[in-house]
């Protein structure tokens, strides 16, 4: 059982940095005129932040996302090259 549950971390991981990678390629991707394609992205998330005030204690929530299609691609990779291992 625990080595299901370490692959699935793994592939979390894999994932995630594929996100990360492919974002930052993405950014810049941007200067380079026939790979501005790579740059197109989009970004959902709250758009205002969540605020409970406790008083005592304030907490703010938030989420945003930014995905652009080089993202998806290292994400899409990130996925073949763990299946692969």
């Amino acid at each position: 059982m625990a080595t299901r549950e370490k692959n699935i971390w793994i592939l979390l991981v894999f994932i995630l940095s594929g996100l990360v990678i492919g974002g930052l390629l993405g950014k810049l991707a941007a200067t380079v005129p026939w790979l501005w394609w790579l740059s197109y992205e989009q970004e959902f998330g709250l758009q205002n932040p969540i605020v409970f005030d406790l008083m005592v204690l304030k907490l703010t929530f938030g989420l945003m996302f930014k995905i652009n299609v080089a993202s998806i691609i290292g994400m899409v990779l990130a996925i073949f090259i763990y299946k692969k291992i």
